[in-house]
């Protein structure tokens, strides 16, 4: 459940940090803002396909890294440790799935329904990560961990289908 924070829309809306930490705004999202915040990464993951592999790889590990500071940082200025509308984890997580999905609409899909589904689940070790972590490195590392395993069954999904 989000925590309810006075003035969210503004606080989010004025400070560039939080702007970005909450995913350009998704994060704002009254329903399910997680979901709604890793359509971001479809759209940026779509974007750098003709990029070619190494840059993509060093985008994803730029947003990664930029992401612990910037969820971290969103979180101390709202004042909510992992507060649910901070989506730039959600972003990383989304876009480092879809690495190995097929592109596609069904392959994007499938890789955001994984990826959701552990996320929002938090299987071993993914619970234990979102508990005993905090800062931004807590707040990413749950949904890198939830990318993870999406990607496991992504590539389990294409070996089988060779």
């Amino acid at each position: 459940m989000t925590e309810k924070v006075d003035n969210l829309p503004r606080k989010v809306l004025t400070d560039p940090v939080n702007f970005v930490a909450f995913g350009f705004g998704t994060g704002l999202s009254p329903v399910a803002p997680g979901t709604v915040g890793s359509l971001p990464g479809i759209l940026l993951f779509w974007l750098t396909l003709d990029f070619g592999l190494y840059v993509q790889l060093a985008i994803a590990a730029a947003i990664i890294v930029a992401g612990i500071w910037i969820c971290g940082e969103s979180a101390r200025r709202i004042g909510v440790h992992d507060h649910g509308g901070i989506v730039w984890d959600e972003i990383a997580g989304m876009y480092l799935t879809l690495f190995l999905a097929p592109v596609s609409v069904a392959g994007f899909a499938a890789a955001f329904v994984l990826f959701r589904l552990f996320d929002i689940l938090k299987p071993w070790p993914i619970r234990d990560l979102d508990h005993r972590l905090h800062g931004g490195l807590g707040i990413m590392l749950d949904d890198l961990a939830a990318a993870l395993y999406a990607l496991i069954l992504l590539a389990l999904y294409g070996w089988l289908m060779t």
